[in-house]
């Protein structure tokens, strides 16, 4: 299998990792062995994970292959695009001005809050009652 990329594009998003993988060809993403619209079945995932294609312009130009695991759907698409994103720099320097525009190349590193204890949850205090 030759790989157009030398090392995948790494994306994140809360607890999701995605490698993606470019190759040359006609346009088809597959996402866990399975099609881009199996996977990700709300159509506002689909639309994020190809959003820097189309700012590229280069939605019939690459075969992608996608491998993500952790989070749910939601950090999972934000994962995949920042990913292609990622991979899209590697490929071409000149896709940098572009991504970097829109905001796909920033982590969004909003995580969950971790609980504490003596607490309900992770700001929810425990009722207090003075009687």
């Amino acid at each position: 299998m030759s790989v157009a990329t030398k090392k995948p594009g790494t994306g994140r998003r809360k607890t999701a990792v995605a490698r993606v993988f470019l190759t040359p060809g006609t346009g088809t993403i597959t996402v866990n062995g399975k099609d881009l619209p199996l996977y990700f079945v709300n159509k506002e995932h689909v639309y994020m994970v190809k959003q820097p294609l189309a700012v590229t312009s280069s939605e019939a130009s690459y075969d992608i292959k996608i491998t993500v695991a952790g989070g749910g759907l939601t950090g999972q698409a934000g994962a995949v695009r920042h990913g292609i994103a990622r991979a899209l720099v590697a490929q071409d320097e000149t896709n940098l001005p572009a991504l970097r525009a829109n905001g796909f190349l920033t982590r969004d590193s909003r995580m969950v809050e971790r609980k504490k204890y003596g607490q309900r949850k992770a700001r929810r205090r425990f009722q207090f009652s003075k009687r």
